[in-house]
């Protein structure tokens, strides 16, 4: 039997340095969340509950989360080491190496706490994947951060609006949108 049957694991997502360049990425929104991710990893080491980092290793050429460049690193936040590192070049964590579906499975974890970046892109991919798998989810909204996307009619969406959209997404039919402080305090 697993240590760690039944337990929900933390995924953070994509916490990595190459999000910091505003120029490539433009306005984000909820400039707490690096804070609240730490808080997070904090409280579930405390615990001894499985901690999840996930890397971006971009194949694109000049993006800043490219393999191999100061922007992939993780940002400070990102401490000590996880139980399972994965790397990935798509959206979901599910589709990285090695295979975390497998890993949760293995270990028997029940659920899985999504943050990190962006909310909308790698960390709402990742959360519906890991619930069609059967995983319970949790979205640590406010553990999640994103930017400001032009659409192709030339109309700015907001980070604010995005992130309120992948919440609703995410609590209609996949899982559960929770606050640091709910799981935390």
């Amino acid at each position: 039997m697993s240590e760690w049957k039944g337990a929900t694991a933390l995924i953070v997502v994509d916490v990595q340095k190459g999000f910091d360049d505003a120029a490539y990425w433009g306005d984000r929104n909820n400039p707490e969340c690096e804070t609240n991710i730490g808080r997070l990893i904090a409280a579930w080491r405390r615990h001894d509950w499985p901690v999840v980092f996930v890397r971006h290793d971009s194949t694109t050429i000049g993006s800043p989360l490219e393999a191999g460049t100061p922007g992939n690193a993780f940002k400070d936040v990102i401490n000590g080491s996880p139980d399972l590192l994965v790397s990935k070049s798509v959206h979901s964590a599910f589709h990285g190496t090695p295979d975390l579906a497998g890993w949760l499975q293995e270990h028997e974890i029940a659920g899985i706490a999504v943050c990190g970046i962006q909310t909308n892109m790698c960390c709402e991919t990742t959360a519906r994947v890991g619930s069609d798998l059967g995983f319970d989810l949790l979205f640590v909204l406010d553990a999640t951060h994103t930017f400001d996307i032009a659409g192709p009619n030339h109309k700015v969406y907001r980070a604010r609006e995005i992130a309120r959209y992948t919440a609703l997404t995410i609590e209609a039919d996949f899982g559960h949108v929770v606050s640091t402080a709910e799981l935390v305090d």
